[in-house]
Order: structure tokens, then sequence, then C-alpha cells
């Protein structure tokens, strides 16, 4: 298992007791793994600190604020490519059958297109084959991670280091239009409205051809099999 992995889908993961008692373990798991260079570990200890001192209630009605009620900040992947449309529905299955390729079954009430869990399923891989698969769907972590420094949310240094560790640059036209839709307010119920009556935003057509399909993943998934693994360099991520 790859714990840096792991772990950066628990930060990003709804704020339960256990985490806000062993966020110190967390940032210690990752650093004993030395995948993420040094240089980036500080962009996590902010929620770090946050998590281990908060409140627990409070860092949950966060979560939610930022999360659940923005859909611009949502960290379902498909949410920002397919939006509501039909093709969201066919992506999933797909991604879950890919899941499934690897042994990582989920829960019916599950959506498999939620970032933590595809950290968890990144973290059952080999380390190049993860780097490759994070690439995929990179454009949407960049531009969940310039919305939330926006903001001035801790959660951004767990996406920074996530683009760190990426075997890839994101598509900079695919983020670019990810970034010129509008953010939305969640207090604002009226501009709400609006926004989840726009059309889809797609890359590429339908489900399986977007930027991050889950078509796409299996094929890198399988080429990096068929690839020789070769011991990897921290300080090349």
């Amino acid at each position: 298992m790859i714990v840096t992995f792991k772990v950066l889908s628990v930060l990003l993961s709804y704020p339960e007791r256990a985490l806000v008692e062993e966020a110190r373990q967390l940032a210690d798991a990752i650093a004993r793994e030395r995948l993420v260079p040094a240089r980036m570990l500080g962009h996590i200890e902010p929620l770090l600190g946050e998590l281990a001192s908060g409140d627990l209630y409070d860092l949950q009605e966060r979560y939610v604020h930022l999360f659940d009620r923005t859909r611009s900040l949502s960290l379902h992947l498909f949410e920002h490519v397919h939006g509501e449309s039909r093709d969201r529905g066919q992506a999933m299955v797909d991604l879950m059958n890919l899941y499934e390729e690897q042994g990582l079954a989920i829960e019916a009430r599950e959506l498999p297109d939620y970032l933590p869990m595809f950290l968890e399923f990144l973290s059952m891989l080999e380390f190049e084959q993860a780097q490759a698969l994070l690439g995929e769907p990179l454009h949407i972590v960049s531009a969940l991670r310039e919305r939330l420094q926006k903001r001035g949310s801790s959660y951004a240094g767990v996406l920074m280091v996530l683009e760190a560790l990426a075997a890839a640059k994101p598509d900079r036209e695919a983020l670019d239009a990810l970034l010129a839709e509008p953010e939305d307010d969640p207090d604002d119920l009226e501009a709400l409205d609006v926004i989840w009556e726009d059309e889809a935003v797609t890359f590429g057509g339908n489900a399986g051809e977007g930027a991050c399909g889950p078509d796409r993943l299996r094929t890198r998934l399988r080429a990096a099999q068929r690839t020789p693994s070769s011991p990897s360099n921290p300080d090349q991520v």
C-alpha cells in the first residue's frame, strides 16, 4: 500500500473524531514514506494544525460548507466533467468496474468519483501506476486547489501535494475551461439555482473520452502494468 495516498485520502474526507485525534501521526506517516518532497510537507501543516486543535463540530461544519454545499468545490470528480448529464452515470459504472478489477470494493452508497475514494484506489497500486493515473484528473485537482487558495482554505495544501505527486502537468486548456466556470456562493440560494441549471461541462464528448474518463484511466493502468517498475526518486516528484 502507498501510505501517502491513503493519508491524503483521509485528510480530504469528512472529519471524524479519529482523524482529529491522529492528525499528527498522519503527517509522520507521509514523512516516513518519503514520496512527498520535503519542501512540500509544509503545505499540509496548516490543515494538520487545525484538525489537531479545532473543535470537531466546527471542522465538520466547515467541511460541509466547502465541499458539499459549494458545487465548484465538489470533491466528486465527474461533477466537474459531466455535471448531471447521463454520461456521468455510465462513467461511474466504468470507474467502479476499474476499482473492482484491482480488488477495491465500495459500498452502494459511496460514489466512485469521490476524490478520497480515488486516492484510496491509487494507494493500492504501484507508485508509478498511481502517478500516471493521478495525472488524468489533474486539471480538476488544480482547479480545486486554485479555488481553495482564493478562499484561504488550508485544504488547498493537500491538493498542492497531489499536484507534486502526479507524473504530469494539468491539461492547460481543460484547466482554463474549469476556472472560467462561475464559482458559487453556498449562501446565495438564487445564484445556486442558476448554476445547477447550467449545461454540463464536458471535455471530449461522452463518458470515457473525457480528460479523466475511466476508459483512459484503465488504458493508462494497463500500460503501466506492462512497463517494468523502477525505483522512485522523491527528488524528481
